[in-house]
């Protein structure tokens, strides 16, 4: 029988050693996979991607910031507090990349509907008619800040904000992907 076998001390001893020995490799090896340079942030690389009509288009921060923007108040029911999100209209945002908006929701498109995904795998659903100002009195943005300050890695650098909801159940932290899907 092997000294590690005999000993559990010496066992547990040497797979930490090990494990604080290969960590810093791992994690240099996670960072080449995701395209993100060793010591930074992988909410620094990110970017949104936007699927319409099956095609996928990144979007970056800055991408973001160039669109036309818009403030919006939200009373968020968990934190009893209001919050001042800004960002770009998701209607506007859809139409940039071709989505029936306006007079052109009209139709078979009335069915289609959007997916929002958070990078924790998170989902909401949202009909394409309610993130449309001509059928919706409320706001659907994609926030970049709050309260005037870049939207922290805890819920950023995106955020779904949906104003005219009860619950923010619909408001989706971390957003990663906005996707336009058309029911059968």
């Amino acid at each position: 029988m092997s000294l590690l076998m005999r000993n559990p001390l010496i066992a547990t001893t040497s797979l930490l050693v090990m494990l604080i020995v290969l960590a810093p490799i791992g994690r240099a090896a996670r960072s080449q996979e995701m395209n993100v340079p060793v010591g930074h942030t992988l909410a620094a690389n990110i970017s949104l991607k936007v699927t319409v009509n099956g095609q996928a288009t990144p979007l970056t921060p800055a991408d973001l910031k160039a669109l036309p923007q818009k403030t919006v108040i939200f009373h968020n029911s968990h934190t009893k507090a209001d919050e001042t999100y800004s960002g770009v209209p998701l209607t506007d945002l859809l139409d940039k990349y071709g989505a029936p908006t306006g007079d052109k929701l009209r139709g078979k498109a009335m069915s289609d509907y959007i997916v929002a995904t958070g990078s924790d795998g998170y989902k909401a659903a949202l009909s394409l008619a309610e993130t449309d100002p001509a059928f919706h009195s409320g706001d659907v943005i994609v926030a970049d800040t709050l309260d005037g300050k870049p939207i922290g890695d805890k819920e950023g650098p995106f955020k779904l904000v949906v104003t005219e909801d009860k619950r923010p159940a619909r408001c989706v932290h971390n957003l990663v992907s906005i996707e336009l899907r058309t029911a059968d």
